[in-house]
């Protein structure tokens, strides 16, 4: 490595510390000292567990029994045990500290952290993002649709048959170099990626779809998702009549996808259901909120660089996260419908 630049390294921030890595590989060496007091697990009491990991410290172990993470995880020349690389992984999205913020606590010099949590992103991408890809989860029983359905009309919903609530979510990032026009959202007035979501009414993000340029609209997110093409090929009651989401009004009126009635001069009975629905559709706010309020990482935009960072598995890994954080200890959106989130080995799809 160049000197000049090797003397540098002190001084780099950590997403400039990701950039020398991706680029130089194996031939960074770390320029600080780290004290190796390894990280161990089972000497951490479990309020700090999670605190930090947002797992206690019992489910921080089945998790990676259940996400099936190699009892060692190589990352080039570096080994760590699967417990900390998971932990790892969790403690970096869990707020948006920097490496050398993590090092007392791992014992690790920051370009191992940094080639840990990247190999982390990595492992999860291609193994578990694919549960929240799009509708066709076996999770997602015709008698799950019906259940989900009977909740939400019990909470005041005129419609019988809407399972759950389609809605885009804007995360802003760090402006880029290029293309700065095509990632800037007018309406949120920042450079950002967009994704669609639906949200179930027991807490589970059942598809995110995306990334999506800022500047694009939720109606053209919908059709490259083609969510409306699998609906119409399966999901029907035993009556024949639909399923369907319920989304905002960006979106455009289909059989599927239910939107409010639009109008400046609307009837008492249809300002009344929108008002109904307005109410229980709000759950789709409480999804994304959660998603951001345990990982709030994702929620530092200076650090979210897109033309240095794989920005979008870091989300998707995080709605992942979340789905899984979820099943252990439920939230507001299965409370508010009082249903109960599938169990870890339901969603995982693991068969005891």
């Amino acid at each position: 490595m160049d000197k000049t630049l090797e003397s540098l390294l002190p001084f780099l921030s950590d997403s400039t510390w990701e950039d020398v890595l991706l680029l130089l590989g194996s031939n960074v060496k770390p320029p600080v000292k780290v004290n190796k007091i390894r990280f161990n697990l089972s000497t951490l009491d479990d309020e700090y567990c999670l605190l930090n990991f947002r797992f206690h410290k019992n489910d921080l172990v089945t998790l990676r029994e259940y996400l099936r993470v190699d009892n060692v995880v190589r990352c080039q020349e570096t080994k760590v045990s699967g417990t900390e690389a998971l932990c790892i992984l969790l403690r970096r999205l869990a707020y948006p500290n920097r490496y050398v913020d993590m090092m007392v606590m791992f014992g690790r010099s920051r370009c191992e952290l940094c080639k840990i949590f990247l190999t982390m992103i990595n492992f999860m991408k291609h193994n578990w993002v694919h549960l929240i890809k799009d509708l066709t989860n076996p999770y997602l029983t015709m008698e799950k649709l019906k259940l989900f359905s009977d909740a939400i009309f019990r909470n005041g919903s005129p419609y019988q048959n809407c399972f759950g609530f389609l809605d885009g979510t804007v995360r802003p990032t760090c402006r880029s170099t290029n293309n700065q026009k095509e990632f800037y959202n007018g309406h949120k007035r920042t450079h950002a990626i967009k994704f669609q979501s639906i949200v179930l009414p027991d807490g589970i993000v059942a598809c995110m779809h995306g990334p999506i340029k800022g500047r694009r609209h939720d109606a053209f997110i919908l059709d490259q998702s083609k969510i409306v093409e699998q609906m119409e090929a399966r999901y029907y009651d035993e009556e024949g009549n639909p399923f369907y989401l319920y989304g905002d009004p960006a979106y455009p009126l289909r059989r599927h996808p239910m939107v409010p009635f639009k109008g400046h001069h609307l009837n008492d009975s249809k300002q009344l259901c929108n008002s109904r629905m307005s109410k229980v559709r709000e759950c789709v706010e409480w999804g994304f909120r959660k998603i951001i309020n345990i990982f709030s990482f994702l929620d530092y935009k200076k650090n979210l660089k897109l033309e240095q960072q794989p920005v979008a598995d870091f989300y998707k890994v995080a709605v992942f996260l979340t789905n899984c954080h979820t099943c252990y200890y439920g939230c507001q959106t299965s409370d508010y419908f009082n249903l109960s989130p599938p169990t870890i080995e339901q969603y995982l799809g693991i068969n005891n």
